[in-house]
């Protein structure tokens, strides 16, 4: 991770991109990603694994920023972590259905 001094913040916002579902390892994912993000101005800084990128812009952008057609300070893409911790309780829930439903016609 990148280390900032003083003068490497003046003038800038940061934020992280999350992807809960690893999209981050597309690259050509990533290259659409960034080119809608600098529709807001942002650029990306680092990618820090398949999950988490970070990105930073000028705050002489924001009063662009109504203009938008997404939200410039959004943090995730994809599936949300709400979306993919529903899918794993439901394919968990599947599997306990399916245990117990063997259980009965096969265990007597």
């Amino acid at each position: 991770m990148t280390a900032y001094k003083k003068d490497d913040l003046e003038g800038w916002e940061f934020k992280i991109m999350r992807s809960y579902t690893g999209k981050f390892k597309d690259n050509k994912f990533v290259q659409q990603l960034c080119q809608v993000e600098a529709r807001a101005g942002w650029e990306m800084l680092e990618k820090f694994d398949d999950y988490r990128i970070r990105f930073k812009r000028r705050v002489d952008n924001r009063p662009n920023d109504q203009f938008l057609k997404i939200d410039p300070y959004r943090t995730s893409v994809g599936l949300g972590i709400n979306h993919v911790m529903v899918v794993a309780v439901g394919v968990a829930a599947l599997g306990v259905l399916a245990a117990v439903a063997m259980a009965i016609f096969y265990g007597k």
